[in-house]
């Protein structure tokens, strides 16, 4: 027999309606402890490890279990999928800022550094993004999150960096990126049954990185990134969401479903961190990396925001919004 189970308060249910709200809810409880109490969570131990130090090894464990959930029979779509993401939300954004950097030079424009615009732009969101497509999307979807093994840190940023001659590449860095995603989907494939017991995993670690995350993000950074972080954060979503909504439409050929690209749009939470890692490779970028890690953290908040918007808008609007519900029923 089995009866539904009852919650005092409905807490997961309550983010599961919510567009990406099992990675935007925590981002932004754990960025107002970090503001408001940020010595909270380091009173050490189990504590700290898991609340704010987590957030590296959990995304390593879910980049480890999406690579086991892509299969032989998907693994090509897999594949297009995060080369359409890739083309249009990292290398394309990317070559437009380069381009206009050779114009305009490293100061940018209208207090936003060339800097600035490369780390908000070349990369998105993979734990927002899990948590969408695991709502809206399919394996094709949540396996593409190899693009964002690819574009999250500072890789791409050094790399077009570099292409106009500043900066070094760190090679490394990609393949470490790759190692658990290839992992995961050898183990997938020769063990159905490992592939099984780690599909719910995303559901449980999602929520956990993402408060480690928000708990690196002060507001009052945010404030000082002043109007132009703003509007830079206000830009991302349609803008590089809508090259991968284009993308998933005339490339990828997915129709009705092409609004989850917008879901892309977005700033990943590990992006704060390349302005410094940019400015220890070449000092001349060093005058940029206060003001340009406020308008990154500003533009990582407001994004996971706009993105799920976004894309839920346009997927209701072409009459393709279908939500997973979280389990309900339990056997007795």
């Amino acid at each position: 027999m089995s009866e539904r189970l009852r919650s005092v308060v409905p807490l997961f249910g309550t983010m599961s309606r919510i567009p990406g709200g099992l990675m935007l809810v925590p981002l932004v409880l754990g960025s107002l402890l970090g503001t408001f109490a940020p010595g909270a969570l380091e009173i050490g131990g189990f504590t700290t490890a898991l609340f704010k130090d987590s957030a590296m090894p959990l995304i390593a464990l879910l980049i480890f279990v999406t690579g086991t959930q892509v299969t032989g029979r998907t693994g090509g779509p897999v594949l297009a999928t995060a080369g359409t993401i890739l083309l249009t939300k990292s290398l394309i954004p990317a070559l437009l800022v380069v381009t206009l950097g050779s114009f305009v030079g490293i100061d940018g424009i209208l207090g936003v550094s060339i800097l600035a615009l490369l780390a908000a732009l070349d990369n998105s969101n993979g734990g927002l993004w899990l948590a969408f497509s695991g709502q809206y999307g399919d394996e094709r979807d949540r396996g593409a999150y190899m693009a964002s093994a690819i574009n999250d840190g500072p890789f791409l940023t050094l790399l077009f960096l570099g292409a106009s001659g500043l900066g070094d590449i760190p090679v490394i860095a990609l393949v470490a990126a790759l190692v658990p995603f290839v992992l995961g989907m050898i183990i997938g494939n020769l063990d159905a049954q490992w592939r099984e017991v780690l599909r719910p995993v995303p559901n449980i670690v999602i929520p956990f990185f993402a408060f480690a995350l928000g708990t690196a993000i002060d507001l009052g950074s945010i404030l000082s990134g002043g109007i132009s972080g703003l509007v830079l954060g206000l830009l991302i979503t349609p803008i590089t969401g809508g090259l991968v909504y284009l993308g998933y439409r005339f490339l990828l050929r997915r129709g009705r479903q092409s609004g989850i690209g917008f879901a892309a749009g977005t700033t990943a939470g590990n992006a704060i961190a390349t302005p410094a890692v940019v400015a220890a490779a070449d000092p001349r970028f060093a005058e940029f990396v206060g003001t340009a890690t406020a308008q990154i953290a500003t533009c990582v908040l407001i994004t996971a925001i706009t993105a799920p918007l976004f894309a839920s808008w346009v997927l209701r609007r072409n009459g393709a919004l279908q939500q997973s519900q979280p389990e309900t029923e339990t056997s007795a």
